[in-house]
């Protein structure tokens, strides 16, 4: 953990030209990584035993330092050490997704009544479109951010002043938004077996067509009403084209849409062949409610297309979600309270060095610290004596990283409890899947 920290530290010297923002960017980084109940500038100045919140609003809003190539470093350092890391060849997979941060009042660049997926509905805030990288059974991390302006802000002189939005700043869409982060991360050497993503950027026919001329594999979730052309140039939306073609049983598989905290996350699959070669729908049910979800995948010449393939890759989408979770809950990506377009960025880039940091310890210790003992076999059987452990987390790493840094708790009562859970998950996790056996 240690040695992340300094290696990615030391990478990130070079984006600064004065040494003063290069050790208050890493007091920064500590300060988000550690147990602070609240992370804003306030907080974060306090933990760093500074006299003021000054040198922390001088570095995210004034500062001289490359906030793009900060992002760069961030980047290669996450999927150099994700795909490092011990274990067999899996997928990789760029997760797209967009996040939100509630804001009170209008002076926040890019702020605007808006759906928030954090707020559950319409609400004051702002939106970035983010890119994870995921490394299937080994870990994943967000490696790029985009903030998504409203049109309205950019052609307004007052706003994009007071806001600091860049003088060549233009409009762009979350699916265009997306293209940037895709561009950024084959520029810095990184590639993907599979793009994923919802329905925001698999209706985006820009980015589609960004993917194919690239010959980059796609899974993206569409609507039910998106249109198709199929054998013989019969048009159908998705929903019409499963009523059509997948109404027997024998259409459907049952497959794993891989492990979730609580087991196999199985349903029921089809999948479609479209007139193109190279287009699929691939079709997932939910096997108590029915509810169909639609993906349509590109797979360029050259490349395996399988049903479970598509289906990993399907599957692959979910731990963004986790990544924003971890990254908010523990680092605070979402407790940022500046004002300006370049000042949200850096504080965002800053917590995401902090996420890559846990994450790649956390791949690199799964191996080593995955003792859980053989799932169930069958309903009735009895549970072993000993659970085992589950892997660290990120969540642990940082508890641990904390105390070894620190003298309060001591490191030896922080992995007491550590162990403690991770033993209590394990039992959860086997009888959990005890019970889908029963159940199925």
């Amino acid at each position: 953990m240690q040695r992340n920290t300094d290696d990615l530290l030391t990478a990130l010297s070079p984006m600064f030209t004065r040494i003063e923002p290069r050790l208050q960017a890493a007091k920064y980084i500590h300060a988000v990584m550690s147990d602070l109940p609240k992370r804003n500038g306030w907080t974060i100045a306090e933990h760093a035993g500074d006299r003021s919140p000054a040198a922390t609003q001088r570095l995210l809003n004034r500062a001289r330092w490359d906030t793009p190539g900060a992002m760069s470093v961030v980047r290669r350092f996450a999927a150099e050490r994700l795909n490092a890391a011990p274990g067999p060849t899996r997928l990789t997979v760029g997760a797209l997704d967009e996040s939100g941060q509630e804001k009170k009042g209008q002076a926040t660049a890019g702020v605007k009544r808006q759906h928030m997926g954090c707020a559950g509905g319409i609400d004051n805030g702002v939106n970035t479109v983010y890119l994870a990288f995921i490394r299937a059974g080994t870990g994943h991390a967000l490696i790029g951010a985009r903030q998504w302006i409203p049109a309205e802000h950019i052609t307004d002189p007052v706003t994009a002043i007071t806001t600091g939005l860049p003088l060549d700043l233009v409009f762009a869409t979350k699916g265009e938004l997306a293209i940037g982060l895709l561009t950024d991360a084959w520029r810095d050497g990184i590639g993907f077996d599979f793009i994923a993503g919802d329905e925001v950027y698999g209706t985006c026919t820009k980015l589609r067509t960004f993917l194919e001329d690239h010959q980059q594999a796609y899974v993206l979730r569409v609507r039910s009403s998106f249109a198709l052309t199929l054998g013989g140039g019969t048009r159908l939306t998705c929903q019409q084209a499963v009523t059509r073609h997948c109404r027997p049983k024998r259409a459907w598989t049952i497959r794993s849409a891989g492990q979730g905290s609580k087991g196999e996350r199985a349903y029921a699959w089809a999948w479609i062949a479209t007139s193109g070669p190279r287009h699929f729908l691939l079709v997932r049910k939910h096997r108590k409610n029915g509810e169909l979800a639609f993906h349509y995948c590109f797979v360029p010449e050259g490349q395996p297309v399988t049903l479970p393939r598509l289906i990993a890759a399907a599957g692959l989408r979910w731990p963004v979600e986790e990544s924003f979770e971890s990254a908010k809950d523990l680092f605070g990506l979402d407790q940022s309270q500046v004002r300006l377009y370049e000042a949200f960025l850096r504080h965002l880039v800053l917590v995401m060095a902090a996420l890559a940091i846990c994450a790649v310890s956390a791949a690199a210790a799964r191996h080593r610290t995955d003792t859980q003992a053989p799932p169930p076999t069958r309903p009735g059987q009895q549970p072993p004596a000993d659970p085992g452990l589950i892997p660290l987390t990120i969540a642990e790493i940082k508890r641990l990283f904390n105390a070894a840094t620190t003298s309060t708790p001591s490191l030896l009562h922080t992995a007491h409890w550590s162990i403690w859970r991770r033993r209590h998950q394990a039992r959860a996790r086997w009888f959990h899947k005890r019970a889908r056996l029963a159940a199925a």
